[in-house]
C-alpha cells in the first residue's frame, strides 16, 4: 500500500546512501530522529518525532511521515492513554503531529521489509495535534492520479509525494557535485549576473519590464552569454553560474518560461577543452544508483546525424537508420521518385522497421519477397539489392521518402513514431535504465531565415565563431561555414550546447552588420570590450531542468522544478500573470488597451 513501485526502493536507497555523510539532520530543532532513521539499534531509546499523517486505521496505529521516511506509531489502548488515543484516533490525514514515545520491536510476522524502518515500531506516550489538515483535494499518493492543473494549483500538496521529493533532492545533490567540481577541484569562480538587462538581437522572444523612464524597458535575459563574454573580458579565466533564464515562448512539456541553466565560460580553451570538462562534471556528479557513464562520449558530425537519423538530435539507443537508396531507384520507372530525383538535391530515404508488421501491413515476406505496391516498378534484382542494403529480415517494413535533401528529415520523426508503436505493441527497443550521451559537432554557421528564406540568421547565436577551416568562406560565401558550435544529446535530447566564441571586435562586427543585417549598435558595449584586448574564449550552457528530467525519468521537466509554470506559462497556485490597475501602471507611462471581452471580463 505504502510502496507501490519501485521509485521508492530507489527513494530509500538515495537516502541511506547519502545519511554515510554524516548528516545531522537533527541540529538546531527539537526532534530526537527523523522519521527515516530508526532502527533496531534505537530499541528502548525514548524519541520525539514530528510529521504529517500518512495513513490511519482504527484507532490502533498510524503512519507518520517526514521529508526522510515513515515511522509507524502504535496509539495507545489503555485508559491512562485515553486522551492521546482520542486526538491521534480523531487526526485527520496530513495533519501535522508531534509524538513522543519508546521505540520497540515489531512483533515477529509483523516486519516490513519494504520500509527501512520496517523493523521497529514506536508506542506514543504523549502527542500533540500542531495543525490539523482540512479536506484534501487528492491523497498524497504517487499512485493516486491526479490532473496537471490540480497539481499546479496546489503544488506546495504535490511536493510531499515521495516522487517530487526525490526528484528535488537528487536535484539537490547533482547540483552541490557539480560546484564542487567546477568550483573545488578546477578554479571556477561562481558569479552571479544581472536579471534585469536589455533586448538583444535575434534568438527567443524575450520578457519585457517596464522602468520609470518613459518608453524605456528591460528585458529579462534568455541566458548569461553577453555577461559571460564580458568576465573573459574582465580577465576571470573561468566562470560559472547556476543562472535563471527567460524566453517568452510557449510552454511544451520540456520548456518554460523561466528556467535554469549551469552556465560555464572559459578563456584559451578550444572546443576538446570543453568537451572534456563536461564529461568530467557529468561523470563527477552523476547519481550512483542510475549506474556509472563511460567518457568520452562519442561524437558525430551535423551532418551525419541529420543523414543518419534524420535530426540534430538523435536517439541512438536502438537502430533503424536512415538509409539513402537514391541509386537503387534512380533506374526504376516510378514517377514521384524521378521527380523527387530531378532536383537539386533531391534523394529518396528509407528506414527499415524490424518487425514493423505489428503497426502497419507493408512487409517482407517469408520468401523474401516484397508485400507492396511498389513491386510492380522494381525487377527482382532491384528488389533483392533494396532488401540487401536495407537489412530486411522478415516481418520487416520499409518507410519511404522522396523530396529534396531536408524533406527528408520527416524519416526522423516517422523513426521515432515507429519506435513508439513498436515499444506499445510489447518490443522493447529503448532500454530506460540506459544513457546515451553524444556531441553533435560541425554545425552550419548561418541558416536560411525561416521568415526570408534570402536572408540569413545564426544556426546557434550571432557571437558563435566560424570553423577555423571556413574562416575564409565567412567573407566570401557564408552559407557554407561551419561553426565552432557543438550540442550534447542524452537519449534524443539536447540537454546542452555551446560554441566557442568571436573574440575579434572586426570579426564581430562584420557577423552583425553585413551578415545577419543586424543594427550593431544594440551591442556597442560587446563590441567595444573586444576592442580592448579579449582574449579567446568559449563555453557551453547546460539545461539542467531537462538533464535532471531525464535521469528520473520524468515524463515532462514540471516533475523537476518546484514551482513550475502550467502548459500555458501560468501559475495556477498564484494566479499569475494578474491584472495590474492603472494607478499602478501611471509611473511605468503605460496603458492598456482592453478587448473589449476583457473589459467586460474584468469590470462586469
Amino acid at each position: 500500500y505504502l510502496y507501490p513501485n519501485v521509485l521508492h526502493q530507489l527513494y530509500w536507497g538515495y537516502r541511506e546512501s547519502f545519511l554515510c555523510i554524516h548528516l545531522n539532520f537533527n541540529s538546531f530543532v527539537t526532534r530526537t530522529n527523523t522519521c527515516g532513521e530508526l532502527r533496531s539499534a534505537h530499541v528502548g531509546q525514548e524519541v520525539t518525532l514530528y510529521g504529517w499523517i500518512q495513513y490511519q486505521r482504527q484507532g490502533l496505529f498510524l503512519v507518520l511521515r517526514d521529508f526522510q521516511g515513515l515511522t509507524q506509531i502504535i496509539i495507545p489502548q489503555d485508559e491512562a492513554h485515553s486522551h492521546v488515543k482520542k486526538l491521534l484516533s480523531n487526526a485527520p490525514v496530513e495533519s501535522v503531529v508531534r509524538v513522543t514515545g519508546t521505540v520497540s520491536l515489531r512483533p515477529p510476522g509483523q516486519e516490513n521489509p519494504k520500509m527501512p524502518t520496517g523493523d521497529i515500531e514506536v508506542k506514543v506516550e504523549t502527542a500533540e495535534i500542531l495543525n490539523s489538515c482540512k479536506k484534501l483535494p487528492f491523497e498524497i499518493k504517487d499512485f493516486i492520479k491526479k490532473t496537471e492543473a490540480l497539481r499546479m494549483q496546489y503544488r506546495y500538496l504535490d511536493l510531499r509525494s515521495f516522487q517530487l521529493q526525490y526528484n528535488l533532492r537528487l536535484r539537490s545533490q547533482i547540483v552541490m557535485r557539480m560546484r564542487e567540481y567546477l568550483c573545488n577541484l578546477h578554479g571556477f569562480v561562481d558569479v552571479e549576473t544581472p536579471t534585469l538587462f536589455k533586448r538583444t538581437p535575434g534568438g527567443a522572444k524575450e520578457f519585457l519590464v517596464p522602468s520609470r523612464e518613459a518608453g524605456k524597458f528591460y528585458s529579462l535575459p534568455q541566458s548569461p552569454q553577453q555577461f559571460k563574454q564580458l568576465l573573459m573580458v574582465g580577465g576571470l579565466d573561468r566562470y560559472f553560474q547556476v543562472a535563471r533564464c527567460y524566453r517568452d515562448e510557449g510552454s511544451r512539456p520540456d520548456r518554460q518560461p523561466e528556467f535554469t541553466q549551469i552556465d560555464i565560460e572559459m578563456s584559451f580553451v578550444d572546443q576538446a577543452g570543453i568537451q572534456r570538462l563536461i564529461e568530467g562534471l557529468l561523470q563527477y556528479s552523476w547519481p550512483e544508483e542510475r549506474g556509472s557513464i563511460t567518457t568520452p562520449f562519442p561524437s558525430m558530425t551535423y551532418e551525419e546525424s541529420l543523414a543518419d537519423y534524420g535530426t540534430d538530435k538523435p536517439d541512438t539507443r536502438f537502430g533503424m537508420k536512415i538509409v539513402d537508396i537514391s541509386d537503387f531507384l534512380r533506374r526504376s520507372d516510378i514517377r514521384f521518385v524521378q521527380n523527387a530525383l530531378s532536383y537539386p538535391r533531391g534523394t529518396v530515404k528509407a528506414i527499415c522497421i524490424p518487425q514493423g508488421m505489428e503497426i502497419v501491413e507493408i512487409t517482407c515476406r517469408p520468401d523474401g519477397s516484397l508485400k507492396s505496391l511498389l513491386t510492380k516498378f522494381l525487377g527482382e534484382k532491384q528488389q533483392s539489392e533494396l532488401i540487401q542494403a536495407l537489412n530486411m529480415q522478415v516481418d520487416d517494413v520499409v518507410l519511404l521518402a522522396a523530396g529534396e535533401h531536408k524533406q527528408c528529415s520527416a524519416l526522423g520523426s516517422l523513426r521515432l513514431e515507429s519506435a513508439d508503436l513498436l515499444e506499445a505493441a510489447g518490443l522493447v527497443l529503448r532500454d530506460p535504465t540506459v544513457f546515451h550521451f553524444l556531441w553533435v559537432v560541425d554545425f552550419p554557421l548561418f541558416l536560411p531565415n525561416e521568415e526570408n528564406p534570402t536572408e540569413l540568421e545564426s544556426a546557434h547565436h550571432p557571437f558563435t565563431a566560424p570553423h577555423p577551416s571556413d574562416t575564409s568562406l565567412l567573407y566570401s560565401d557564408p552559407t557554407k561555414v561551419r561553426s565552432q558550435h557543438y550540442d550534447l544529446v542524452l537519449n534524443g535530447n539536447e540537454v546542452g550546447g555551446g560554441s566557442i566564441r568571436i573574440h575579434s571586435a572586426e570579426q564581430q562586427r562584420f557577423v552583425l552588420e553585413k551578415v545577419l543585417k543586424e543594427d550593431s549598435e544594440v551591442l556597442s558595449h560587446l563590441l567595444e570590450a573586444l576592442e580592448f584586448g579579449a582574449p579567446p574564449h568559449g563555453g557551453i550552457a547546460l539545461g539542467l531542468d531537462r538533464l535532471i528530467s531525464l535521469i528520473v525519468d520524468a515524463p515532462s521537466i514540471r516533475d523537476v522544478i518546484a514551482f513550475p509554470k502550467s502548459f500555458k506559462g501560468r501559475d495556477l497556485m498564484g494566479n499569475a500573470p494578474d491584472y495590474v490597475t492603472p494607478e499602478e501602471l501611471e509611473p511605468y507611462h503605460i496603458q492598456v488597451s482592453w478587448p473589449l471581452a476583457e473589459k467586460e471580463a474584468k469590470n462586469p
